[in-house]
């Protein structure tokens, strides 16, 4: 049975370099599975858990967004950041999102900052509900 080839690399380092038989991606507009033969494309990634199944086997890495290729039974994830879900601290999420929240209180719109802070709630809010599919 064929495989996909897949990838994950951030801006500092390559986080994973393995063979799967589907991979589940947090895409720009909701999730999507990839399997091999699947057509070829390039889509935008929200911050979310990124799912490698083989076999029986899962196995989710938080990624904080980017981009992601398919093509030619190869998934090449290119991402802002990205962790395996056994390693999120939870609480220390939970406080960056905290934080974010309260220096939000003190921006307009029209703000600089303001969709930076908005950005880092959303990818903290998706950190901490990647680390509830976390597998035993």
């Amino acid at each position: 049975m064929a495989k996909l080839s897949v990838e994950i690399v951030t801006p500092e380092k390559r986080i994973l370099s393995v063979q799967a038989d589907e991979a589940i991606v947090p895409g720009g507009h909701g999730l999507f599975g990839v399997r091999p033969g699947h057509t070829p494309f390039l889509s935008l990634m929200e911050p979310g858990a990124l799912t490698l199944i083989d076999g029986g086997r899962r196995e989710s890495f938080f990624v904080a967004g980017g981009f992601v290729e398919v093509g030619n039974d190869k998934v090449l994830v290119l991402a802002d950041g990205a962790e395996p879900v056994s390693g999120i601290d939870v609480e220390a999420a939970r406080r960056r999102m905290m934080d974010a929240q309260q220096r939000l209180k003190d921006l307009k719109p029209e703000d600089a900052r303001y969709e930076v802070e908005q950005a880092s709630v959303r990818r903290e809010t998706a950190r901490m509900a990647a680390a509830g599919i976390r597998t035993p």
